[in-house]
């Protein structure tokens, strides 16, 4: 069968796009690689003790914003594309790496350590470090119930390189930022102008990098979103607009009138499904809110019923492409549930209401550089609503994003959230993307009512340049908390990075040479319980219970559990003890890891106390020592730390 042209153009456009993609990702993953190495080589000083981390920081976002300008020079004058491109991809993850692997060079965690979130974040790598296996991050005998892809794809790097996954978060959250910056290029020029293209990825990569980076995962979501939103609405727009595309290039046609399209989003949200529950939730929404306003356009153009079908057709394909690709890692926690498992009340993770996330988020309004960008956005917006493709789908994402802040609103009435306050990274970026379009825009309408004045020209790219400097410059002190604690916090080898005395989390390898020695088995065939669950994050045990409920899996029942370390401290006799192990419907721990105190030995354990913030209460538990005075128990003191494991635990 012989193709013809019209077929063939399409083809080629998606194999060129492929292409694009996998030598972003390499170049990016080069660059990342060499970056890191490189900082690693030198004695730094620490971040938050010295400013000179914050200095060479400066040269090198310069440097790299300098590549980022030549490309755009490039691409605006069609000289050697390809080697511009290049350029791009190389800027972009240059930037990515410099902005943040240079003020962490002189520790080796991430942002915000190992402290709260990052602890069960950083233990989740750690499991997939160990196994392939798609296991819960801390319960034994479970499938994941939080996405798994990014930390899946992390630990099985980190298995490969022989690093401990509490070593390889860093590189590896660092490197994939990188990497999907570069890709996010890629995706930007097939929607737009290349150089517009190099502009708004660059914008909206350090926007992330400023509000989001602490959580990588999440970022790397954000950073793909605003494309993505605007190739969603040119799936929808062929059917329900007329008119071409817009002015710069549009939102692409796709093959067959939108249906690459389709793919595209399709598979953007398989990724979400993935990676992060609530961006999924929020970019699927989104999706939705755009085939009601294309089905209702649709509907009055035609007047007719039957234009809306093919708007429901190509948001039925999305959604069944994005179950295909959730189900990689969704699959064995539904199949439990289909088998009969009960989700107990453990998943509180919406029962968090800070006071970010009780009003509405107005950014625009704000005396700052993104403020002004925001507005330059929101203004774009507006004004291009009924021409602009580009605003219309980013627009219908800033109204999705406050509909969903509305609705967790109305939503804490009944003792629950939609979580919106982390939506507002999200926000930032699709405004901010606005923001990039609308200067560009602007600054041609100044220069034509200039009579196209070089000087006038001239003197509005220095405004843009000098304030994506100030800007990225800034990215550092937005993040200095999370900086600092990343060298304040006790690593995997017990030592701190600003190199003060270490906390308790140095005795960690004696008590873990004590837990594999006296039980003899793998770390992975051994229960730990403990409220030092610092310990799960860098030796992959299970545990039998989770830091909080907010992150527990619902199949592990944490009320219960907690119910049942309070009744086993009130025993009286080993013999009780073990006994109540042995009846407990959870594998029993095999070994145990307490503090200790004049009355005995202590775990400090969490509930939920939602709706007060802190939505978190501590209390602790002591069992008698009496109950470990057996020759069926092994006690040993390792500096703050008691020891008990059983003997013989299966």
């Amino acid at each position: 069968m012989v193709l013809t042209a019209s077929e063939v153009a399409p083809a080629r456009r998606v194999v060129s796009a492929l292409t694009q993609f996998a030598c972003a990702a390499v170049v990016a993953a080069v660059v990342a690689a060499v970056g890191l190495f490189a900082f690693a080589r030198v004695q730094w000083p620490t971040f938050n003790s010295s400013n000179v981390t914050q200095a060479i920081t400066t040269v090198l976002q310069v440097a790299a914003l300098a590549v980022l300008a030549v490309s755009v020079w490039m691409l605006r004058r069609r000289r050697w594309p390809w080697v511009a491109r290049v350029l791009s991809w190389a800027g972009l993850s240059g930037l990515v790496t410099a902005t943040l692997g240079m003020p962490l060079a002189a520790t080796k965690l991430y942002l915000h350590g190992v402290s709260v979130d990052q602890e069960f974040r950083t233990e989740y790598l750690t499991r997939f470090t160990d196994s392939a296996a798609l296991h819960d991050m801390t319960y034994a005998d479970l499938p994941p119930f939080y996405p798994a892809g990014w930390f899946w794809v992390g630990g099985r790097v980190a298995n490969v390189l022989g690093m401990d996954g509490w070593e390889a978060f860093k590189p590896y959250a660092i490197a994939s930022l990188a990497v999907t910056a570069a890709v996010a290029v890629v995706l930007w020029s097939e929607l737009v102008r290349s150089d517009l293209a190099v502009l708004v990825a660059t914008a909206t990569t350090a926007i992330v990098l400023a509000y989001g980076s602490p959580e990588p995962y999440g970022a790397i979501i954000a950073l793909l979103l605003p494309a993505a939103l605007v190739l969603a609405w040119g799936a929808f727009a062929p059917v329900c607009l007329s008119g071409g595309p817009d002015r710069h290039k549009g939102t692409p046609q796709g093959t067959r009138q939108g249906w690459g399209a389709v793919l595209g989003t399709g598979l953007f949200l398989g990724l979400a499904a993935t990676f992060y529950t609530l961006y999924l939730g929020l970019a699927a929404f989104a999706v939705v809110v755009m085939a009601v306003v294309a089905a209702a356009l649709a509907w009055r153009a035609a007047g007719t019923w039957r234009a809306v079908v093919p708007v429901v057709v190509r948001l039925a394909v999305m959604a069944a492409i994005a179950v295909v690709v959730a189900l990689i890692v969704w699959l064995p926690f539904l199949l439990e549930v289909l088998g009969g498992a009960q989700l107990a009340g453990s998943g509180t993770a919406t029962h968090y209401l800070p006071e970010a996330g009780a009003r509405l988020p107005l950014p625009m309004f704000h005396a700052s550089l993104i403020g002004l960008l925001c507005l330059l956005g929101t203004v774009w917006l507006v004004g291009r609503a009924s021409s602009s493709r580009r605003a219309q789908a980013l627009g219908l994402g800033v109204v999705a994003v406050y509909l969903w802040y509305l609705a967790s609103l109305a939503l804490t009435a009944v003792g629950t959230t939609l979580l919106a306050f982390r939506l507002e990274v999200i926000l930032l970026v699709l405004l901010g993307a606005a923001g990039t379009f609308a200067f560009v825009d602007f600054t041609r309408w100044i220069v034509l009512a200039s009579s196209d004045n070089p000087r006038v020209r001239w003197s509005l790219v220095a405004v843009g340049a000098l304030g994506a400097v100030a800007f990225t410059q800034n990215i550092p002190q937005v993040l200095a908390g999370e900086i600092t604690v990343a060298y304040t916090d006790t690593d995997g080898n017990g030592e701190r990075a600003d190199q003060r005395p270490p906390g308790a989390a140095s005795y960690f390898a004696e008590v873990d040479e004590t837990i594999t020695s006296q039980l003899g088995r793998d770390r992975h065939d051994i229960v730990v319980l403990t409220a030092d669950t610092t310990f799960l994050a860098y030796y992959p045990y299970y545990g039998f219970q989770a830091l909080t409920s907010h992150y527990a899996n619902p199949l592990a029942d944490f009320p219960a559990r907690a119910a049942a370390i309070a009744e086993w401290s009130e025993l009286e006799t080993p013999d009780e003890l073990l006994a109540a192990w042995d009846a407990a419907p959870w594998r029993a721990p095999d070994a145990v890891v307490f503090r200790q105190n004049a009355e005995g030995y202590t775990l400090r354990l969490a509930e939920d106390v939602y709706p007060n913030d802190p939505n978190v209460r501590r209390y602790t538990v002591t069992f008698p020592k009496a109950l470990f005075d057996d020759p069926r128990f092994t006690v040993t003191e390792v500096g703050p730390f008691v020891v008990v494991t059983r003997a013989g635990s299966a």
